[in-house]
């Protein structure tokens, strides 16, 4: 099944957000990476939820055991987006960030004073702070260093990594830049010092298919708020090493994969709105199971997105004083996250104007604050487009007319 502008404007109907109006001007919602719409059919499922099943697991009663079986829906469902063996390797938690750092905290038990743990300039705070937190042990955190073209440089990735490594921990794809960083490298080497792989998906789970078994990843966390779905945090963990961890868990609660990571009740008419959103991929796509549908849709919709972002980038890059941050947009593999800077424009102007004509983008650090600070750019910060699926290229001239408009402002102010 193609994915093009007239399947996307079939898919806009599926989403009420799209709607939204300021003032004058119909929404366009370019924030993708900050978290995307969710369609009808998500928020259908969480409303469903509370109104047929809210109550608590471990009941012998009907509304429980339909929640038991709504929980275990979730976990196939993952299971199937991510290619995991079985759903007993999905965890589930109210973010990545609270779950990374309850694997941190497991993972810190199995660690002595003076082991070593790699992270990148590149990556999200969250895939960050949690295991900078480790110096704390007595730990020793090296990062790997961002070179001048948005990627890590391989040969300081390689001189970070020493026998003492028992961690590494590498984001699939910036949120800033758009990077798909060379997993290759990070898996042999984690793999030549025994280390284990620790891999933020976040970013990248918008917008490629995944596999974690070809990526041959020891964990593997992501968001379902970023592909069309609620604010649910989720882990993959390789199977039986989730067991072999000492997890922060209450003894009243199960101790075996992948309960043993799951601190309280989770939410579970939200659990029921992530099936949904699974489900929804999977209509995108062909084949004859909901893992080969997915794999499908993914492919498509990736494709749609990159033809938006190199329109978008092709048609900023006329401006004068503007640069894109990160690698180019071809040969990829790329996300849809551009990234600008306008001379003499600060990336907060930018965005409030846009946002006076009904067009939401990021400006800032996007919580990737040590990629700014590598590339001095910290002051002025970076304004950031990211496209999803019901993004057009009407909205992409809009903002390009918007940035035009600010432009000629500043260069008769100047």
């Amino acid at each position: 099944m193609p994915y093009t502008a007239t399947e996307c404007a079939r898919a806009r109907q599926d989403f009420p957000a799209l709607a939204r109006r300021h003032g004058e001007h119909t929404l366009a919602f370019l924030d993708g990476p900050g978290g995307t719409q969710v369609p009808n059919r998500v928020i259908d499922a969480i409303s469903e939820g509370y109104r047929r099943c809210n109550v608590n697991v471990g009941g012998m009663f009907d509304t429980s055991l339909e929640v038991v079986e709504e929980v275990a829906k979730a976990r196939h469902a993952i299971a199937d987006f991510l290619g995991a063996p079985s759903p007993a390797e999905i965890s589930f938690g109210p973010n990545m960030t609270t779950l990374n750092f309850a694997l941190s905290h497991a993972l810190a038990r199995a660690l002595v004073p003076g082991d070593e743990i790699v992270i990148t300039q590149l990556d999200h705070e969250a895939n960050r702070g949690p295991w900078l937190k480790l110096a704390e042990r007595g730990c020793v955190v090296r990062e790997v260093r961002l070179g001048p073209d948005g990627c890590l440089d391989p040969d300081n990735f390689a001189r970070q990594v020493t026998s003492r490594t028992r961690i590494i921990a590498i984001g699939l794809a910036s949120n800033s830049l758009g990077t798909v960083t060379a997993l290759a490298l990070a898996r042999s080497l984690a793999r030549m010092v025994g280390a284990w792989l620790v891999c933020d998906a976040v970013h990248y789970a918008a917008h490629f298919p995944l596999d974690v078994q070809a990526l041959d990843c020891d964990f593997l966390l992501c968001s379902a708020y970023k592909f069309y779905g609620p604010h649910i945090g989720v882990l993959y963990s390789r199977p039986g090493l989730l067991d072999q961890l000492q997890t922060d868990c209450l003894r009243t609660q199960k101790q075996e994969a992948p309960y043993r990571i799951e601190t309280g009740t989770l939410n579970h008419p939200t659990l029921m709105g992530v099936t949904a959103a699974i489900d929804y991929l999977a209509t995108w796509g062909n084949g004859t199971t909901r893992r080969t549908q997915l794999l499908s849709a993914m492919g498509v919709l990736a494709s749609y997105e990159h033809d938006l972002a190199r329109y978008y980038a092709s048609e900023v890059s006329k401006f004068p004083g503007v640069r894109i941050w990160g690698p180019p947009l071809d040969p990829g593999p790329r996300a849809p996250t551009v990234s600008i800077t306008l001379e003499g424009i600060p990336a907060t102007q930018a965005a409030t104007h846009l946002a006076s004509l009904g067009i939401q983008v990021w400006a800032g650090h996007f919580y990737a604050v040590r990629v700014l600070e590598a590339y001095d750019l910290v002051k002025d910060g970076l304004l950031r487009t990211g496209f999803a699926m019901y993004n057009t290229r009407e909205e992409v001239d809009r903002l390009v007319q918007g940035l035009r408009q600010l432009v000629a402002r500043a260069s008769v102010a100047a």
